[in-house]
């Protein structure tokens, strides 16, 4: 006779965050990503022996949207697990923990793909992006749990996103937690290979140009303007190469002697 299976499912919005499917194939599980629905299967003897399992694979899908969410820029909604035992005769336990996902609305991407006279694509921009994706959400569902500094580096990103009046805030948090957990700006810049022309710059767009989202608008002399679209996105790819940067000093260290 067969064996009962337990099933994870989560929803979760916008449904194309991931932009295309993902399955992760672990020694204990397999997991398979697609639009707006995420699926885990586990024999039920593991999963018996460590329920816990639905806290952590939780934790570590929502790591892997935090993940996507720097390249992206976009909010998004996860649901808790839904826990079903798929038993031989075809009999389905299901339990729920109520919560709901909301929609978020986003703008569109314009995708660039480029070939030579005989078809060979040369670069595509869609693609290079999923990989990125993929490549962050591997490596921050790795390196989160337990690590106070990503956690919070995460969080400040996720608190840019949805807090859009106070982007450059949040977004300077960054720096500033960084400064603190390596002794001092210079030390931070040296152990992430950060430049000072970015550290600097991003200082620059954060506290000293008059900006409605930025740090220090109540001491600007003159008129506030929005930032634009390129300093947001100037800003944001600066703070994004700076935890980039965390998880590759991360990686470095478990790789290390």
């Amino acid at each position: 006779m067969s064996a009962v299976t337990v099933v994870l499912e989560w929803q979760f919005s916008p449904p194309d965050y991931f932009e295309e499917s993902i399955t992760i194939s672990r020694k204990d599980y397999v997991m398979v990503i697609d639009s707006g629905h995420v699926k885990a299967t586990i024999a039920s003897a593991v999963y018996d022996a460590d329920p816990s399992m639905r806290t952590s694979l939780h934790e570590a899908l929502n790591d892997r949207m935090h993940g996507v969410q720097l390249l992206n820029h976009r909010p998004f909604e996860l649901s808790k697990p839904t826990v079903i035992r798929l038993h031989p005769d075809g009999r389905r336990d299901i339990s729920i923990e109520l919560t709901g996902v909301q929609a978020t609305a986003s703008c569109g991407v314009v995708d660039v793909q480029v070939s030579d006279k005989d078809g060979n694509v040369l670069s595509d921009s869609k693609r290079d992006r999923i990989e990125k994706k993929k490549t962050l959400a591997e490596l921050v569902s790795m390196y989160r749990a337990g690590d106070v500094l990503l956690t919070s580096l995460l969080k400040s990103y996720d608190a840019g996103v949805r807090d859009p009046d106070n982007e450059l805030v949040h977004l300077y948090e960054i720096r500033e937690s960084l400064s603190a957990h390596f002794g001092g700006e210079a030390s931070a810049r040296a152990a992430l290979s950060v430049g000072l022309s970015n550290w600097s710059r991003l200082g620059q767009l954060c506290n000293s140009e008059p900006l409605r989202q930025g740090r220090h608008r109540g001491k600007s002399v003159g008129v506030l303007r929005d930032a634009t679209e390129g300093e947001l996105a100037e800003a944001r790819g600066i703070v994004r190469g700076m935890i980039e940067a965390y998880l590759r000093h991360k990686s470095g260290k478990r790789s290390g002697p």
